[in-house]
């Protein structure tokens, strides 16, 4: 089975990654486009949902609340944090998109125990890491140093045309604190222009999983295991939005030793 899950250009849905069709225990995505009115009804189940709204305004009507004119940006290249929502298990919700919108539905297993509450935007922590041909631009939505969530972890990430992110290749597959975490984790990308390509490429120190993908506007990658460095070509911006969860909720990762040298250069 391939990682790279490739975009449905038309209609509403636009990926839908469950923990079954990955074949593992934690993470669930969907990214969905949604125009003036249209609604989509759920419920988050047995899991808890962090909604993310990428683009446009929509009115989220959930717990007895209704959130209304939700949305900070018209594209996620916007250099604007995100509008999200955290909504526990046993929750139904219905979606309404005031004008053209776009909505990422993040979920894992919860226990229950954190309520319904917006993520302010002005909270989110934003950050420039890396120097040079490595530098990118963070926007922490519900970082592991929240601590209103049971599992999910939810960051975007701006790569600069002619960058790397992700980089140098680090890996968090192994259940070995503090040296490490296990977090299964999905990328959803975007390019700008949307004509382009980015690559990204999963591997293991056996090499027993190396893929090396071509990602267009709207891909979604897998990355059940092994390091995964991302390249944003000349010409190109490259966003993503990452989706972590695993056994505990803790983002420790562990660099390729093989390229680790790098970080120590002057």
């Amino acid at each position: 089975m391939s990682l790279l899950k490739k975009a449905h250009k038309t209609g509403r849905e636009i990926v839908n990654i469950t923990p079954e069709s990955a074949g593992w225990q934690f993470v669930g995505f969907r990214a969905l486009r949604l125009g003036a009115g249209e609604r989509e009804a759920l419920s988050t189940g047995k899991r808890e949902l962090c909604l993310v709204v990428l683009s446009g305004k929509v009115d989220v009507a959930v717990g007895g609340q209704t959130f209304v004119g939700l949305g900070t940006r018209e594209h996620v290249f916007d250099p604007v944090s995100p509008a999200a929502l955290y909504v526990p298990p046993g929750q139904p919700l219905v979606i309404t998109a005031q004008g053209e919108a776009e909505i990422a539905l993040a979920t894992a297993p919860s226990s229950g125990r954190h309520p319904l509450r917006l993520i302010d935007p002005a909270a989110m922590q934003r950050s420039v890491r890396g120097q040079g041909s490595n530098l990118r631009h963070v926007c922490d939505i519900l970082p592991h140093t929240d601590p209103g969530a049971d599992h999910l972890l939810v960051v975007e990430v701006l790569t600069p045309a002619g960058h790397s992110s992700s980089y140098p290749p680090h890996k968090h597959d192994r259940d070995a604190a503090p040296l490490e975490t296990q977090l299964e984790e999905t990328y959803y990308h975007r390019i700008d222009p949307p004509q382009g390509f980015g690559f990204q490429r999963v591997y293991t120190d056996d090499r027993s999983l190396d893929e090396a993908m071509a990602v267009e506007d709207r891909d979604t990658v897998m990355v059940p295991r092994g390091y995964h460095p991302v390249v944003a070509p000349h010409g190109y911006s490259l966003y993503y939005l990452n989706v972590m969860a695993g056994p505990t909720r803790n983002w420790v990762f562990m660099n390729d030793p093989a390229h680790e040298w790098m970080l120590n250069r002057t």
